[in-house]
């Protein structure tokens, strides 16, 4: 299965995506600032850039697990590789103060005070994982890609 958020717009303190699974329009997924992070970017100047629980992740494609969250004590979505980056996960939440760094789905946006939100993330959240089980539970591979193609 692939899963593609595509970074459309930027907040003071967040970036918004639209979310496309095996090329079908799905959800949408609320980030912190991209701060222009690639899967390539050198370690080292990832380290300098990111702003710990005030960045987001690097463009890139990375494998996707579903593994226990001691944080969250339960099973959830976890990107597997992601450079600088240890326990990026895909959870529920509503605003910038949620993402600590992690990917939250919603079925809906909006903005508040310059920044954007989701809604129904709990929804979204456990839509989008009962997805991924699935398609994990019958060997396959799971990929996540992010890309930036921001509106004018």
């Amino acid at each position: 299965m692939e899963i593609k958020s595509t970074r459309r717009k930027k907040g003071k303190n967040t970036t918004l995506s639209t979310l496309v699974v095996d090329g079908k329009p799905y959800q949408y997924i609320l980030e912190d600032v991209d701060r222009d992070l690639f899967e390539t970017t050198p370690l080292e100047e990832i380290s300098r850039i990111k702003v710990p629980a005030r960045t987001a992740i690097p463009v890139g494609r990375y494998e996707v697990a579903i593994t226990y969250s001691n944080r969250f004590k339960r099973q959830m979505i976890i990107l597997i590789g992601v450079p600088g980056f240890a326990g990026i996960r895909a959870h529920s939440g509503n605003t910038h103060l949620h993402t600590e760094g992690c990917l939250i789905p919603g079925e809906k946006y909006g903005t508040e005070s310059g920044d954007y939100i989701v809604g129904n993330s709990r929804v979204a959240t456990d839509k989008l994982q009962s997805l991924v089980a699935s398609v994990l539970a019958k060997g396959e591979k799971v990929y996540w890609t992010i890309e930036q193609k921001y509106d004018q």
